[in-house]
């Protein structure tokens, strides 16, 4: 590699695929259909029941943090308690919510969805992580109706032309725990994504401070089993019921976009991760190949330089 080069290895999505066990989930018709008729699809199943008790293991041993506080590269989002507990770069927290970053079930969807392939928008790779993050919710709390395609936001976009999808965001909501009525699960406004008119509700709404989406004409509220999930174009107007339940309500939410984006929160993936992803995920993560002068190398402003990526 030419000195004061940094790039990862090119990265092979077919022998990534093929080293897995399990072969990647094509998009069938109906659920081309259903997505762009509803905004998203429910997959089923989508995590087996061992993965998802792993997860739930690692975020029972977590330390309470508090808001703003980091454990290792994970961040505790400083955000109003009414809307739970939010731990940012959550694929930091170990091998489990690392292996949620290609998923087979999904991760041929995600590349459809969001589209682009053969233009510049796969440049640097056809996907990328712009967040990532575990949420527990308890009794009360809720977050409020936000999104919609009438936003008129570029990441909040959906579009079908020249026979491809092109979004500019879908997110993947896995449940950790079963999701049932009383229980806050995640309410959407089917066909929303399509929208022309901001929802008469939405108008001088605070959704940070507003709790729960029910009552919402046209929502519904997903019931979810854990280890579903629920992929749903960003542009789709989203939020959740109040928890009345006792317990918590667990999700995890991996946000995927264009690889020409950035980390919503300016996080970085630790060197420690790079080095154990498969060149497909770590892609995800961190897509980008820097070019800088040989008498700069190692000096990428604002950025602590995993010696992985070092010519």
């Amino acid at each position: 590699m030419q000195s004061g080069a940094y790039s990862f290895s090119n990265f092979d999505l077919e022998s990534a695929h093929m080293a897995k066990t399990e072969t990647p989930y094509k998009a069938t018709a109906m659920d081309d259909y259903l997505f762009d008729l509803r905004g998203y699809l429910h997959l089923k199943n989508a995590v087996d029941l061992d993965h998802v008790k792993s997860m739930n293991k690692i975020l029972d041993e977590f330390p309470k943090i508090q808001p703003g506080e980091w454990h290792g590269y994970v961040h505790r989002e400083p955000i109003p308690q009414s809307r739970g507990v939010c731990l940012q770069q959550i694929y930091e927290a170990g091998e489990p919510f690392e292996r949620l970053i290609d998923n087979p079930r999904w991760i041929e969807l995600l590349k459809r969805y969001v589209g682009g392939e053969g233009s510049f928008d796969w440049h640097h790779g056809p996907l990328f992580i712009d967040e990532s993050f575990s949420c527990v919710r308890g009794p009360h709390e809720a977050i409020g109706m936000h999104s919609g395609n009438a936003e008129c936001n570029k990441k909040l976009q959906y579009h079908y032309q020249c026979g491809k999808f092109m979004c500019g965001q879908i997110n993947v909501l896995l449940a950790l725990t079963d999701i049932e009525p009383g229980d806050g699960g995640t309410m959407l406004i089917p066909g929303s994504h399509k929208a022309n008119f901001r929802h008469p509700a939405a108008e001088n709404l605070d959704w940070e401070k507003t709790r729960g989406m029910e009552g919402t004409e046209g929502a519904i509220e997903v019931m979810m089993k854990a280890g579903d999930a629920l992929l749903f174009v960003d542009a789709i107007t989203h939020g959740a019921a109040e928890r009345k339940n006792p317990g918590e309500r667990r999700m995890v939410v991996y946000r995927y976009g264009s690889a020409w984006g950035n980390f919503r929160y300016g996080y970085i993936p630790s060197p420690e991760l790079l080095a154990r992803l498969n060149p497909a995920a770590r892609q995800m993560v961190y897509p980008w190949k820097h070019q800088v002068p040989p008498h700069a190398s190692g000096m990428l402003p604002g950025i602590a330089q995993p010696a992985m990526l070092q010519a």
